[in-house]
């Protein structure tokens, strides 16, 4: 973990560089020091069909989950968090910078007694450091 999900408003296409945007939060992840490399995960989901506040067609969203697992102090989830919002934010400037969006971001603690997992990335990570 983690794993960063991501919603967002189709309207975003064209002002955002999806592509950079999955990698700035992918190294922000890494640079909080928190998280196993090989448990990185970052996803976009395109939402077709959105409508925002008023309906207006011109308001955007971008709303993000960080999904981890527990064990972590309140400060370093929110050191964290922090860190990777801020990653998301900058990402999403030239949407800022000419339409209206909502970005909003949370994280998630995963019950490790409700949660299954089956993972070879962190065995192939350690072979080839």
């Amino acid at each position: 973990m983690p794993h960063v999900v991501i919603e967002y408003s189709a309207n975003l296409d064209g002002l955002v560089d999806f592509e950079a945007l999955v990698e700035a939060v992918r190294v922000a992840a890494i640079e909080t020091g928190v998280f196993p490399l090989g448990g990185i995960r970052v996803r976009t989901h395109r939402a077709v069909h959105a409508v925002i506040a008023d309906g207006d067609p011109a308001h955007a969203f971008l709303d993000a989950t960080l999904k981890m697992g527990t064990g972590r102090d309140l400060e370093t989830r929110k050191r964290a968090g922090a860190h990777v919002f801020q990653a998301l934010s900058k990402a999403l400037d030239p949407a800022f910078a000419k339409i209206t969006v909502a970005l909003s971001f949370e994280i998630r603690e995963i019950d490790p007694d409700l949660n299954w997992k089956r993972n070879t990335i962190h065995d192939a990570l350690k072979k080839s450091a």
